[in-house]
């Protein structure tokens, strides 16, 4: 739904609240006919959370999850650059800098998010370190 308009968002407007609140209740109903918030919260939510419990002051949940769906979506071989213009056509962050968290902060997190919720497999559980740094410096996330 932000996908096809993401000025909306970006603008702050009444329209743009509306399709966000559309979209998280869709996100919700989705959740509640699995009877899990899987559907929503994969890779770039154990990141966030990684985030939360262990950066002095992490950035917006919401933005952090923005930033680990770029490198994720890149691990899993999709178009991370449509994820990324998104972000930046709504006026969110779509770097470390941008979060204002440093590099070796974020790459730790996208590194150890494994470790939280790990019941959960993720694509950060699957693939090796190297890996998951190559991808936040290819898509830009980290320098």
């Amino acid at each position: 739904m932000v996908e096809e308009a993401p000025e909306l968002v970006a603008g702050n407007s009444e329209e743009g609240v509306r399709l966000v609140v559309k979209a998280l209740i869709s996100s919700g109903v989705a959740m509640s006919i699995a009877g899990s918030s899987r559907p929503a919260s994969g890779g770039e939510h154990k990141f966030s959370h990684w985030l939360d419990a262990n950066a002095g002051s992490p950035a917006l949940h919401g933005e952090q999850c923005g930033v680990g769906s770029i490198v994720t979506m890149q691990l899993h071989g999709g178009d991370w650059e449509c994820i990324r213009d998104i972000l930046a056509a709504a006026g969110a962050p779509t770097t470390a800098e941008q979060l204002g968290l440093d590099d070796a902060l974020v790459l730790e997190a996208l590194r150890e998010a494994h470790t939280i919720r790990p019941q959960r497999y993720t694509i950060l559980d699957r693939d090796p370190p190297e890996t998951i740094e190559r991808a936040a410096r290819e898509t830009g996330v980290i320098s």
